[in-house]
């Protein structure tokens, strides 16, 4: 199925007036995702892992299920491999407090780059914090590039742990994370992928990558919100130690001890979010069905074609590569005299939702010397009548705020 108004036909929300252009924030999901999770909870709701009655054994079962998918879906070797996780925020903080925490000593180095969320900043700044060790950041061209000098002037034999987006929320640019990987291994360093903003628009394997932490949400890849996954090679799972202690996680409590459950299941502790992870599973076999061609094929029109209209008001400045295609469909910009959010204040009137701000990326903001931005982000079904009143709407926004154009 690769007809536009088919597929938005699947989107229910989007039948309406209203633009949306939010999608690195978080994307819509179809109907079948929400007709999953109401399908588990009609015929399935027990909790999973736990009882040894129908309900249950056939809970567990979609759970696993679930987690097999996500193995398939980013190339892991093995389901054990996968943890779930709430979010890429949660999963990034279960990697700091555990492996982190233990491997990371006083004077040891954490790289990162400039351009991280805040969610692949602030765990890091915890770590070094607690243990003494000093977080190294790597800075990107104008373009957002980061060059191979720049790594590795920044990767060293003190460097424990590289952290690093594999696509910027902000600048839209593709990091050479396979290339960093494979240096940061050579100073006997591990790598931690945040995968937030690759995993719903380009295919993943993670064994090419050779990332030793690879994570993602569910909510930005059309899943519901609440469920996210961590990939960990079982090598260094094994090594880690839980990051959630209660229930389900263990194999054998005792008055002053216990014992942990066979991975990954130690880290997941707790009633479990299975309807979520039926759901996500439900998202991806939609995206796969849909295939990453036909999703980047469609990011990369549409993206384009916002651009080389945008570059042609003065007022506007784009901030990332001149190339489109480089955008990973995030185009990010500010417009002469107006601040971000009066921007997307304007275009809400007109039911086309931006995001303005700082996007969880003040580091990157005072690096390219803005307070503020707008971001529009495409995704899959958006379409280009959308991208066409975008633009109308947009050449509006000055005249609304008082200038002549």
């Amino acid at each position: 199925m690769t007809n536009v108004k088919d597929i938005r036909a699947d989107f229910p929300i989007l039948d309406c007036d209203y633009v949306y252009f939010d999608n690195a924030a978080t994307s819509q999901r179809p109907v079948q995702v929400m007709d999953a999770i109401t399908k588990f909870y009609k015929e399935s709701n027990a909790n999973p892992l736990r009882g040894l009655y129908d309900w249950s054994v056939d809970a567990t079962e979609k759970y696993e299920n679930a987690r097999h998918t996500v193995a398939g879906f980013i190339g892991a070797e093995k389901d054990s491999e996968i943890i779930f996780t709430r979010n890429t925020t949660e999963s990034i903080n279960l990697v700091a407090y555990t492996y982190g925490l233990d491997n990371i000593s006083e004077g040891d180095e954490i790289v990162i780059s400039v351009m991280e969320h805040h969610s692949n900043i602030l765990p890091w700044q915890m770590v070094a914090a607690k243990k003494g060790a000093k977080l190294i950041y790597m800075e990107p061209l104008e373009d957002g590039t980061i060059t191979e000098e720049e790594y590795k002037s920044k990767i060293t034999d003190k460097t424990k742990l590289v952290a690093i987006g594999h696509v910027s929320n902000v600048m839209g640019i593709t990091n050479p994370v396979k290339e960093i990987a494979e240096y940061a291994h050579s100073k006997g360093s591990v790598v931690l992928v945040d995968g937030a903003q690759s995993a719903p628009h380009m295919k993943v394997d993670v064994k090419d990558l050779d990332a030793d932490f690879f994570a993602f949400s569910g909510h930005k890849l059309l899943g519901p919100m609440g469920i996210g996954a961590l990939y960990v090679k079982n090598s260094i799972m094994e090594k880690m130690n839980p990051f959630l202690r209660g229930g389900e996680m263990i194999e054998y409590v005792t008055r002053q001890d216990a014992t942990y459950a066979e991975l990954p299941h130690k880290f997941e502790a707790g009633t479990v979010n299975a309807a979520g992870a039926v759901g996500l599973e439900a998202a991806i076999n939609y995206i796969e069905n849909l295939g990453f061609d036909f999703i980047m094929e469609r990011e990369e029109k549409l993206t384009k074609m916002l651009m080389e209209e945008m570059k042609k008001m003065p007022y506007i400045k784009i901030y990332g590569s001149d190339d489109s295609s480089k955008h990973c469909g995030i185009v990010t910009f500010t417009m002469d005299g107006v601040h971000p959010h009066d921007v997307s204040s304007v275009l809400n009137e007109d039911h086309v939702c931006i995001r303005a701000g700082h996007h969880c990326a003040q580091p990157l903001m005072q690096f390219i010397g803005a307070g503020s931005t707008v971001r529009a982000s495409l995704y899959f079904y958006n379409t280009e009548e959308e991208v066409g009143v975008f633009l109308d709407k947009l050449k509006g926004v000055r005249k609304v705020m008082g200038y002549g154009a």
